[in-house]
């Protein structure tokens, strides 16, 4: 099952190493990973994507909470939660393409935010599967580069 666990860790050098070191010793691989710092600049906020079961995702929050660096931890994938992530992607167009490319977009309310002659430059943001279902839309000719930033997220509950 895939696991989204947000971590708020001290922002200081090997912090990050420490963290995607238990990953490693433990054979999981990262599905995705944000960092950035939050608004106490001694505190940064890690969002990882991983999959696991239940138990052992459970046993990783759990060894991730000892971690001296790490001020708390909670698997978003248990709570109710919002999730975002972002798409730069290059779409090759033509006069015969560019009315379907533009309907494809408006589907999905993806932004264009540069327009060169043979192709679009577009934004898109949410759930990991709206991205996903965006992409499949397209052929493989038609997209010319991706760049995404990885699932980020925050509890709905105060």
């Amino acid at each position: 099952m895939r696991h989204i666990i947000s971590v708020i860790l001290e922002n200081e050098a090997g912090a990050l190493s420490r963290v995607a070191g238990l990953f490693s010793a433990r054979g999981f691989n990262i599905e995705s990973l944000t960092v950035a710092a939050t608004t106490d600049s001694t505190l940064s906020r890690m969002t990882i994507v991983s999959l696991g079961d239940d138990g052992i995702i459970e046993q990783i929050v759990k060894q991730l909470d000892k971690l001296i660096d790490v001020v708390k931890v909670v698997d978003l994938t248990a709570t109710e939660h919002i999730e975002r992530e972002l798409l730069l992607a290059k779409i090759s167009i033509s006069s015969d393409t560019q009315a379907d490319v533009e309907a494809k977009l408006d589907q999905f309310n993806a932004k264009i935010i540069d327009a060169a002659e043979e192709a679009y430059t577009v934004e898109l943001a949410g759930k990991s599967q709206k991205i996903k279902d965006f992409l499949g839309v397209f052929n493989a000719e038609q997209i010319i580069e991706i760049s995404r930033t990885g699932v980020t997220g925050v509890c709905q509950k105060i």
